[in-house]
């Protein structure tokens, strides 16, 4: 399903990160999660575009390979790469069927990517092969949708972004509409929120421990540019989760 919906996308993809739920929310929560890597090498798994691939090496990671299931993706992120080159490697992958990468990494990270898994026995395989692609006391940071969002909360149109329920339930949880209000055209993809137990029972079966759930936050320059009133439905209702682990 996401290989389908990601390949229409290709470096459009590029723009949900202007948008203000992403720009002050998602990226400055993440990378202050995950924090320093320099020094350290990264596994991006469901990299997209590679956007957050060529921010862990700007940030001195000395290895970064990027993995995504989309080959229309992985075009536009090697495409970014030749106009600009900062030495990260790219690959198509699924990670429900990731080999192991000819090395262990010290960090992996996940973005909207475990909350693809077509049901609890693919989810596990996706934490498996994640696990055996890092070091001993590897960390492990993941970003997707919040398990327990409430659909009939304010709006997120403001935010950029729009998310509906389409009705359809599975085994992991219930599937959604997200939708980037991206000018001129708007981007709908169909993912799953997975139930938070889904998750601890996928990776504690898989061998990870120190599972910790971690809010999402909003940067300063976020309340500069907009103000804190703007972000208050949004941090009453985040519709992003983040989690870190470590093997």
């Amino acid at each position: 399903m996401s290989a389908q919906q990601y390949d229409g996308i290709g470096e459009a993809f590029e723009g949900f990160k202007s948008l203000p739920l992403t720009r002050y929310g998602e990226v400055p929560s993440l990378l202050g999660m995950v924090g320093a890597v320099s020094g350290r090498s990264v596994l991006d798994l469901a990299c997209g575009t590679g956007f957050y691939s060529r921010e862990f090496k700007r940030r001195g990671a000395t290895d970064v390979l990027g993995v995504d299931i989309s080959e229309a993706m992985i075009a536009a992120a090697r495409e970014i790469e030749r106009r600009d080159p900062l030495g990260v490697r790219y690959e198509v992958g699924d990670v429900a069927e990731l080999r192991p990468v000819g090395q262990r990494f010290d960090i992996a990270v996940a973005v909207q990517c475990l909350n693809y898994a077509e049901g609890i026995a693919a989810m596990k395989r996706m934490c498996r092969n994640i696990h055996r692609n890092l070091v001993k006391g590897g960390k492990f940071f993941m970003l997707a949708q919040k398990p327990d969002y409430r659909f009939d909360c304010p709006s997120l149109d403001k935010y950029g972004f729009r998310c509906e329920p389409t009705g359809e339930e599975t085994e992991t949880g219930p599937r959604e509409r997200v939708t980037a209000l991206l000018d001129p055209q708007p981007i709908s993809i169909v993912t799953t929120a997975p139930r938070r137990e889904v998750y601890e029972e996928c990776l504690r079966a898989t061998a990870f421990g120190e599972v910790e759930w971690i809010p999402l936050q909003i940067s300063e320059a976020g309340i500069r540019q907009f103000g804190e009133d703007f972000w208050a439905d949004l941090l009453a209702h985040p519709p992003l989760e983040m989690l870190r682990c470590r093997t």
